[in-house]
Order: structure tokens, then C-alpha cells, then sequence
């Protein structure tokens, strides 16, 4: 297995701490865990890592359950990286049973347009397709998908369904691909995790939410579905309770606090329970 290293974020807070297993080169949230022994394992982006938080709902699940929990949690992963590293889908079909937090819709290579392949957050290129159903835009100075996405929004006509509709089949068909890949049973976590237009760079136009034909679609396909709203903790009173470097505030009124992870755990554990 790779080490336990430290990403110089600022905070000095124990979200810093992430590890590397063998196989995979993503980053998760540390620290290490030996996979000697059974496990579940908890796979998601953002969330699923806990940025800012000392116990992300991965760690709170393991008490409630009395099992080993991986956090596989993994900053801007969206459904290439969990689909294309190897290393990654070891770790899962190791596993006893997965909680998978669904990906962002946009973080995924599509007809239109290119992601980095472990920074899914990341826009590489557009296309053909985009170029010719956008001939207006220049996308020199686009580097984010969400950034991308609020741009195409903003012309306010039919052309941008166009893409969302390639982008929710496209989301189906490589979730249908994860899911048939891996041995072990998996519970999909969807977080509806709500915040104000106003609190994100782009806003809530830079959004194409997970709906729920999109689950219904993926639904025979795992153990069981999650659906969860959540509050940021700039919404939810929560900022006080995080762990964060003085530059970091803005960063960490986006993201959800302890009590949103004690939420989802809850949840999660009752589910599982019902199942056994």
C-alpha cells in the first residue's frame, strides 16, 4: 500500500491528512487503512471526503455499525475517476459492501466535452459537437465544468438541453458500467445538498441535479438508493463547529458541517440495518 502524506491546505485540521492505496492514483482521505481485514468501503467526492470536518460520516458510520469503513472520499472525483482507475474498483470489489455518493452529473466526459480524468471538476477541451452547437463562445478561458456549464446557461435557449439530456444518459450508462464491474453489493448515496445561487462562484445555474428517472435508471442495478438533502453549513449555522484556516471561510460555507455527516450516517445505518 502508498503512505499517508499531507496536503498543505492551511487549516492544519486532520482533513489534511490523504493516502494513496496501491492501484490507484487518486487521493483519498486519510488516514491509511489495511485491507487485511473486511471492510465496507464509502466512495465519493467532496462529501464523502469531509473537507473541513474532523469526522466525516464514513467514520461516524463505522461506530454505528461496528464494521470497518474505508473512506474512499476522494476531492473533485466525479464518475471517470471511479470508473477508469483501477485501482479504485479493486478497492470496492474487495470490499463487503459499498456506499457510493452519487457523482456530480458534470464531472464526466461526454460527446461534448473533455474532463481531467482524476479532476473530474477540471474542463479539458469541448468538441466538435460543442463548437458547432455554440459557434458564439470562446472556451480559451474556461476551466471548470461548472464554469462551462453556467456559460452555456447563460444564452437562455433550447441548445443547452441538448447537452444535460447526453449528459443524464451518459451518467446512466457509466453508472450501469460501475455497478456491473464490482463484486461487492452497493448502496447509492444521492446528496441534494442545498445552498444559496448566491453562495457558489457560478451559482445554482451551473447545476444539472440528479433526478429521479436518472435513479429509477440505475436503481435494479445496486443494493439499494439513498436520498438525502443536506444543508451547507453556510446555510445551517454549522461554520463555527469546522475546522478551517483563516483564508479558508469562504470555501467551507460550501461545504456541509458535523451535523450533515451525523445526518447521513444516521440514515445510512438504519438502511443497512433493514437490509441485513
Amino acid at each position: 500500500m502508498s503512505g499517508t502524506s499531507y496536503h498543505q491546505t492551511g487549516s492544519g485540521g486532520p482533513e489534511d491528512a490523504v493516502c494513496q492505496y496501491d492501484g490507484s492514483r487518486l487521493w483519498f482521505r486519510g488516514p491509511q487503512r489495511s485491507l487485511d481485514t473486511p471492510y465496507m468501503a464509502c466512495v465519493g467526492g467532496t462529501e464523502t471526503f469531509g473537507r473541513f470536518v474532523e469526522r466525516p460520516f464514513p467514520s461516524i458510520l463505522e461506530g454505528k455499525l461496528d464494521r470497518r469503513c474505508l473512506n474512499l472520499g476522494s476531492l473533485f472525483c466525479g464518475v471517470d475517476a471511479l470508473l477508469r482507475d483501477t485501482g479504485l474498483r479493486s478497492l470496492l470489489s474487495g470490499a463487503e459492501m459499498c456506499v457510493l455518493q452519487a457523482p456530480d452529473i458534470l464531472g464526466q466526459s461526454n460527446r461534448f466535452y473533455k474532463v481531467h480524468p482524476r479532476r473530474n471538476d477540471r474542463f479539458l477541451a469541448p468538441t466538435d459537437d460543442l463548437c458547432s452547437l455554440y459557434p458564439e463562445i470562446d472556451f480559451t478561458d474556461v476551466h471548470f465544468v461548472h464554469h462551462l456549464v453556467s456559460l452555456l446557461k447563460g444564452h437562455q435557449d433550447a441548445r443547452f438541453e441538448v447537452v444535460a439530456e447526453d449528459l443524464r444518459k451518459n451518467w446512466v450508462g457509466l453508472l450501469r458500467e460501475l455497478f456491473n464491474s464490482l463484486k461487492a453489493p452497493v448502496i447509492l448515496l444521492n446528496l441534494d445538498v442545498r445552498r444559496q445561487s448566491d453562495e457558489c462562484e457560478f451559482g445554482t445555474d451551473a447545476q444539472v441535479p440528479v433526478s429521479a428517472e436518472m435513479l429509477g435508471a440505475v436503481r435494479p442495478y445496486c443494493l439499494d438508493v439513498v436520498d438525502l438533502f443536506v444543508n451547507v453549513s453556510g446555510q445551517s449555522e454549522e461554520l463555527e463547529d469546522m475546522l478551517f484556516g483563516t483564508l479558508q471561510q469562504p470555501m467551507a460555507e460550501h461545504m456541509i458541517g458535523p451535523a450533515a455527516h451525523r445526518k447521513i450516517a444516521e440514515t445510512l445505518s438504519r438502511r443497512i440495518w433493514d437490509l441485513q
